[in-house]
């Protein structure tokens, strides 16, 4: 019932998408909290303005990071069906998102990495309109240009430079030099602008300083939280199932689509590494490693023969994230 609700493609599931968010973010709206952010991870130059303005009224803050989060929904939406790598129509990747982020509560406050996640799906987007054209260069560009903007509110963010400049060589028929510094160039730019901003307002060593931060500074909320953890456990076991299954269904899908799920592939690999071997990196990249994960497990449930399995699979994992809302923090 849950599935085949939210597998629909009637304009009433925006509404569950909405009902969804403030459903999983209730205690959070209830109870605001400031994330507890390490020195300079709040002090990105983009997010630093926002943060400032915002972190005497909390309530605002996690109402601001719920609209985001379901703006970001709305935008996978948006590239499902406009590159349609998922053949059937279907608004379940929007409710699977926010169902997936509704089990990380705590990080259901203010915090950079939903601007980043937004800029990044918008890069995306620049990237898969460079599939199979001669000459991406407007396409590549962009998505490195708005790579780069994520980056200055999330710096960690510059971790799936890579998956972009591979997803480059994938999807592009021009895979000259040119096309990878277009794209190198765009990325690059908008710390161009910051680095020369602060310079000219005489704060260059202070921004220098934030990204040393937030590049070096050891920062981890996994150990002991025994209930994300459980969390993650189940979203493995369902992303290995999901691998199977596109494994499975590999030559009958269209080139295209092969190659978007390429890049998703990338895109979760290279967040992956984050964890392990970049310090700062902890619970609120889980943010970006669900999107490629969204698009896995969607093609995965709208494709699965037994209605019996994907109901439980639903269920379960309802119940999982209704369960992280009654746990403490």
């Amino acid at each position: 019932m849950i599935l085949r609700i939210l597998k629909s493609n009637r304009p009433v599931n925006y509404f569950l998408v909405v009902i969804l968010g403030v459903l999983f973010w209730a205690k959070s709206l209830i109870n605001p909290q400031e994330y507890p952010f390490f020195p300079g991870e709040n002090e990105n130059i983009l997010f630093d303005p926002i943060f400032t303005l915002l972190r005497p009224f909390p309530l605002a803050g996690t109402v601001t990071a719920l609209v985001l989060t379901i703006l970001t929904a709305l935008l996978i939406l948006n590239i499902n069906g406009r590159y349609a790598f998922i053949r059937i129509r279907t608004m379940l990747p929007a409710s699977l998102f926010v169902l997936m982020v509704g089990g990380f509560t705590e990080i259901h406050t203010l915090h950079p990495v939903y601007f980043a996640t937004l800029f990044m799906l918008v890069a995306i987007h620049r990237l898969f309109n460079a599939f199979d054209k001669v000459s991406p260069f407007s396409s590549t560009f962009d998505a490195g240009f708005w790579l780069g903007i994520g980056s200055l509110f999330y710096l960690n963010l510059i971790l799936l430079l890579p998956a972009f400049l591979l997803g480059v060589a994938i999807l592009g028929r021009d895979n000259r030099w040119r096309v990878f510094v277009v794209t190198l160039i765009g990325f690059l730019l908008p710390f161009f602008f910051a680095l020369s901003f602060a310079a000219l307002t005489e704060q260059l060593l202070e921004l220098l300083n934030v990204f040393e931060q937030n590049l070096l500074t050891a920062n981890n909320h996994f150990k002991t939280n025994l209930s994300l953890q459980t969390f993650l456990g189940f979203l493995v076991l369902l992303t290995i199932l999901s691998s199977v299954k596109l494994i499975q269904q590999y030559d009958t899908k269209k080139v295209s689509s092969r190659k978007y799920f390429s890049v998703f592939f990338l895109i979760f690999i290279f967040s992956l590494t984050g964890f392990v071997f970049f310090p700062p990196v902890s619970q609120e990249m889980l943010v970006i490693t669900s999107i490629p994960v969204t698009f896995l497990v969607s093609n995965f449930l709208v494709f699965l023969k037994s209605r019996f399995w994907g109901e439980l699979i639903m269920t379960l994992l309802f119940g999982i994230v209704i369960a992280m809302q009654l746990v403490k923090f």
